[in-house]
């Protein structure tokens, strides 16, 4: 996907670019292509950004890390401000109050919209936070393993200890 010119979605028709998607996103590590429409309209003094798409993502689960699939979908907008960069780096103070209307995405009016960073960012955000691969997941193996009665040399006088305390006390 290409970045878009934001003048250019002036001329457009109803001032809306409409993308077809059925491609890979870079950064986002799937099965399948990414699969949907976006759609960019100009809105004078924002951009209206909606999106809906799909694909299949591998996945570790947290509690016995095994790799299971996941399907990933995302029907989401965002209003993108148009503003043009009033401040210089070199201006802004190092401490400053922020508020709730500055929290918001901007660009400028005669810049790009890359619509392929705005997807990944958005199916990024659409990822399990807990990743479990299901309702029956068996979670982590606890059993024995020979390497756990292996003893290290330089440990053994600690297990000769450990051994003798364990005697004494069923004594």
């Amino acid at each position: 996907m290409e970045a878009i010119y934001i003048p250019h979605l002036l001329k457009a028709p109803q001032r809306t670019a409409e993308i077809i998607v059925d491609d890979t996103v870079a950064g986002l590590n799937t099965l399948i292509p990414v699969k949907g429409k976006m759609s960019i309209r100009h809105g004078s003094n924002f951009l209206e950004v909606t999106a809906k798409a799909e694909t299949i993502v591998t996945l570790v689960c947290d509690r016995c890390l095994q790799h299971y699939n996941h399907r990933l979908a995302i029907d989401t907008s965002e209003l993108i401000w148009l503003e043009s960069e009033i401040e210089k780096v070199e201006d802004i103070p190092t401490e400053r109050e922020v508020s709730l209307e500055d929290l918001s995405e901007t660009l400028p009016p005669n810049g790009h919209f890359n619509p392929e960073t705005w997807l990944f960012e958005q199916l990024s955000l659409a990822l399990p936070l807990r990743k479990v691969c299901g309702q029956n997941c068996p979670g982590a193996t606890t059993k024995a393993t020979s390497e756990d009665n292996y003893v290290d040399s330089r440990w053994s006088s600690l297990a000769a200890l450990k051994e003798q305390l364990n005697g004494s006390s069923q004594d």
